[in-house]
């Protein structure tokens, strides 16, 4: 446990254990007007990828993008709220690539052309696997039933660029974005991530005015956060409080907030994917089954078959 200095306010510090993932924290430097949010991502991640075998280079892409899903799906404060994430193209290597987190879970898959990958080499830029694509990022809060979405271009050379211009276009806040990956010792990949923001005008009492890009308290924090290593966000042995400790040591405030425990999910199961199916009239389930009477529904989030029987949807004669 690290020793937190005058004006540092720990709230988790007690709990964290190594390696240190599956969370991510928030954090608040009051005197800067800037939060911040960090995130590792370890077993979850792996029982993500190892569900689809996809080759290392999709893999990575699928993991910097759910690591970027953890990071801005925190931040909701609405329990039931969801954010995705949607990137797509026509003429790339990837088709689409979705992830969505809603409540800690996490989730996503990536649909791709095999033999442009081959074609694009062994470490493909992002151009190179979406050419001119676009990421679409999506809040829905279910408190209110409000949807907000913003549409970029992956134009950039990462998907954290591409998510910064999101936060630049669609809010007008200046937002720093940074991802990293590392394999451990058994090779299965470990991804961390930060993502700082200046404070809106507006915000814990301050004057509504129009966001300054130049600010020198945003400045000062861009800065800072921009040392922040790939490695040290991908080392399972330094606990998300220790990094942040590491930035923003020199800060008069920091508020580091309640942790956030990260999860696979997927919400397909049996019972939906019925219900889902008796929705359809009874010639089109006919239709859909195979020479066996069963339909058979295949997951792209968690890549499991579903077989259900055309005789479950039998009514009773009365």
């Amino acid at each position: 446990m690290m020793r937190a200095p005058d004006g540092w306010r720990f709230a988790v510090t007690d709990t964290v254990t190594s390696p240190d993932l599956d969370r991510a924290i928030g954090f608040t430097i009051p005197e800067r007007h800037a939060r911040g949010r960090i995130v590792r991502l370890g077993p979850v991640l792996d029982a993500i990828l190892h569900a689809h075998a996809y080759p290392p280079a999709i893999e990575t892409l699928l993991a910097e993008a759910l690591t970027l899903a953890a990071l801005l799906g925190s931040t909701l404060k609405d329990a039931g709220g969801q954010l995705t994430l949607q990137a797509q193209t026509q003429n790339g290597v990837v088709s689409l690539l979705v992830c969505d987190y809603r409540g800690g879970e996490l989730r996503g898959y990536v649909q791709y052309d095999p033999d442009k990958l081959a074609e694009a080499g062994p470490n493909p830029s992002l151009f190179a696997l979406f050419g001119t694509g676009y990421l679409a990022v999506t809040f829905d809060q279910a408190a209110t039933n409000e949807r907000y979405q913003g549409i970029v271009p992956l134009d950039g050379d990462s998907m954290a660029a591409a998510a910064e211009s999101y936060f630049m276009q669609s809010e007008q806040i200046p937002s720093l974005i940074r991802l990293g990956m590392r394999r451990d010792a058994s090779g299965k990949l470990v991804a961390g991530g930060l993502f700082l923001q200046h404070l809106p005008e507006g915000e814990v009492g301050r004057e509504r005015l129009h966001t300054r890009l130049d600010h020198p308290e945003w400045e000062h924090v861009e800065a800072l956060g921009q040392t922040m290593g790939a490695d040290e966000l991908g080392d399972a042995s330094l606990p998300l409080e220790t990094l942040v400790w590491r930035l923003f040591n020199e800060e008069q405030e920091v508020r580091v907030l309640g942790n956030v425990a990260l999860s696979r999910g997927c919400r397909c199961d049996p019972e939906y994917i019925t219900s889902v199916l008796s929705k359809f009239g009874e010639a089109e389930r006919t239709d859909m089954a195979d020479d066996d009477g069963f339909i058979t529904v295949d997951c792209a989030f968690c890549a499991t078959k579903f077989p259900v029987a055309l005789s479950d949807f039998t009514t009773p004669t009365l």
